[in-house]
């Protein structure tokens, strides 16, 4: 068995509440109750051997433009070796209980700038997950027209900025053929705890860990 992911490497997380999974702010160890936390759980107890940190700077609420606005900071200082970033969801969201919505132009743009500072000021590996979405509640079915052309974007930059990109749509839609929607998410967005385990899952395997 062997992993891509090199000794003392820092993988660092990012990205909305998906990510955030009530991680602390104070307490780096702490990685939230989410698919960060059974990752670096995973990993750590496959190979106790190797060094590697493991950071949670998702935020709930975030859109890409919050990403970029605090990119500086919560990334490019924190020098990783590894970024993921799962992030796109709001930005379809504020669109419809808002009236507050982010063209396909503007996110491409935003997610385009993080990505060039990363490739310019570190030497980072990136993994770019698709944002995803089940419907369940009333109205969702009318997201799709807004999160499809962001969910392209993020393959699209993926084969550009040469990162792994993590199809987390295409897996939530296998996955909900398999069990009820509410099985892998509450509320056609956040993971449940299985929804969390399923994204690690990916994750891990994308990376030569499982």
């Amino acid at each position: 068995m062997s992993s891509i992911i090199e000794e003392n490497a820092l993988v660092l997380f990012q990205g909305d509440s998906v990510t955030d999974a009530d991680h602390s702010r104070e307490d780096d160890i702490d990685l939230g109750r989410g698919y960060a936390m059974i990752i670096a759980a995973w990993f750590s107890a496959l190979y106790p051997e190797k060094k590697v940190r493991f950071l949670n700077r998702g935020i709930g609420g975030n859109r890409i433009r919050d990403l970029e606005s605090r990119w500086n900071k919560d990334c490019i200082e924190l020098n990783p070796s590894w970024i993921s970033i799962l992030i796109g969801i709001n930005d379809t969201w504020r669109r419809f209980d808002s009236n507050d919505p982010t063209s396909p132009e503007t996110f491409e743009a935003s997610y385009r700038l993080i990505l060039e500072q990363a490739a310019k000021r570190t030497h980072a590996h990136i993994i770019l997950c698709e944002p995803f979405l089940l419907p369940m509640l009333e109205g969702q079915s009318a997201w799709w027209d807004d999160l499809e052309p962001k969910i392209a974007i993020t393959r699209r930059l993926a084969r550009i900025y040469g990162a792994l990109c993590i199809p987390l749509n295409d897996i939530f839609t296998r996955a909900g053929a398999l069990r009820p929607a509410d099985f892998w998410l509450r509320d056609g967005v956040h993971p449940t705890t299985a929804g969390h385990a399923l994204i690690a899952q990916t994750w891990l395997k994308a990376v030569g860990v499982l």
